[in-house]
């Protein structure tokens, strides 16, 4: 398995691009982490809280109506069966249980559809922390559901309404306020993005997503699958999914971005098949950028995908060959979800459906394969979008 070298890049992207102000707390993080992740009293207790909190491992569902509609044989890692109701509850509960152990007494995280802002409100108050969460004004009025939820769990919730009023602008505000606070406060990033050894430590704690389905799969079909298949917006669900399955070279690895309206329009949130080499919140991974090198607004009806950078390592898995990306519209997101609901009884979230969507493409995926798709998700939170629009 490859790992980021000791400056904290996998390949030609990552790093650590931030004040000098903040490079003692990434230094303090990354040398506790280090010091304590094979440490048997951590691993328990996260093993723990994992398994009697979370309520993993959770299920890899053969999805038998789509897989015979698309003529495949489709397994669905059911992360949204998770408490909270998605996959980034995993990387929470390492990264607050990391905080604890570093002496600090308070939490912020960035949120975009709420899913990340749900699960760190929901660990700081199962270890009695203080939490701030930053969201776009935008997302907080589209995630009206999961903001009530956050503020239910005696988060603060701080409106962000400068640019794009969405996880970007999110992101910055945290960022400063961690400048102001690092003392005392553990940032908990909710993708694998941002500077070193974030990148690392979010998808460690999110492998266990495809160590899980792994061994799954085996011993359901006997067999390693064809493709593995996620949707990317920073990186988490995807990195979680994939790592396990790295080394197994005749699986396919495959992440779906958010196309928006269309790739040949400006309003797509499509990094990988549409960024160059830039930096953005402390590492420099593939960027929307304009002409100028001006970070560019992404655009996607998913508040999770809704982002203009994509995580290091999974520039590094595209750059090698490793990873294959596509792009898939809002509209096309849309059929995803609703085919799910109408066939499994299951309403996958928005950032899930653009991944289900290319189960339609033939050209990607022919048929008799065998396919595991991480359901990131569960789609409670967007019934207002798919409403307005289905």
């Amino acid at each position: 398995m490859h790992h980021p070298n000791k400056d904290g890049f996998f390949g030609n992207y990552g790093g650590m691009f931030v004040p000098d102000t903040l490079m003692p707390a990434l230094e303090a993080l990354l040398k506790c982490y280090e010091r304590i992740k094979d440490d048997s009293a951590f691993t328990e207790e996260l093993a723990y809280y994992l398994h009697h909190f979370v309520g993993r491992p959770s299920p890899l569902y053969l999805a038998k109506n789509i897989s015979k509609k698309f003529h495949k044989t489709i397994y669905l890692k059911r992360e949204d069966l998770n408490h909270t109701g998605a996959h980034k509850i995993n990387n929470t509960l390492g990264q607050i249980l990391l905080a604890k152990k570093m002496g600090k007494t308070r939490i912020i995280a960035e949120t975009g559809a709420g899913q990340h802002g749900v699960a760190t409100a929901t660990v700081c108050a199962l270890m009695g922390m203080p939490c701030d969460i930053y969201m776009g004004s935008n997302d907080i009025e589209r995630q009206s559901l999961n903001v009530k939820r956050m503020t239910l769990m005696g988060a603060t919730i701080n409106s962000v309404n400068t640019g794009s009023k969405t996880l970007k602008d999110a992101t910055t505000e945290a960022i400063r306020d961690w400048m102001k606070h690092v003392e005392n406060t553990h940032y908990i990033i909710g993708s694998a993005l941002g500077p070193h050894p974030y990148p690392l430590l979010v998808r460690n704690f999110q492998s266990i997503i495809g160590k899980e389905a792994r061994k799954q799969v085996l011993e359901q079909a006997g067999t390693l699958p064809d493709a593995v298949i996620a949707c990317i917006g920073g990186g988490s669900n995807a990195l979680g999914i994939f790592y396990h399955f790295l080394e197994d070279t005749s699986v396919r690895l495959i992440g779906v971005e958010a196309a928006g309206e269309g790739l040949e329009t400006k309003k797509h949130a499509a990094s990988l098949s549409k960024g160059k080499p830039g930096v953005l919140h402390g590492s420099l991974n593939t960027v929307l950028q304009d002409e100028n090198g001006q970070i560019q607004l992404a655009h996607s009806i998913s508040a999770g995908l809704d982002y203009p950078g994509v995580g290091p390592e999974l520039c590094y898995l595209k750059e090698k060959g490793r990873l294959e990306s596509y792009a898939i519209t809002n509209h096309k997101a849309l059929e995803g979800c609703k085919q799910l609901a109408e066939l499994e009884g299951i309403i996958a979230a928005l950032e899930t459906s653009h991944a289900l969507a290319l189960l339609a493409d033939k050209t990607v995926l022919s048929d008799n394969q065998t396919i595991i798709l991480c359901l990131s998700g569960r789609g409670d939170k967007d019934m207002e979008t798919i409403s307005k629009h289905v």
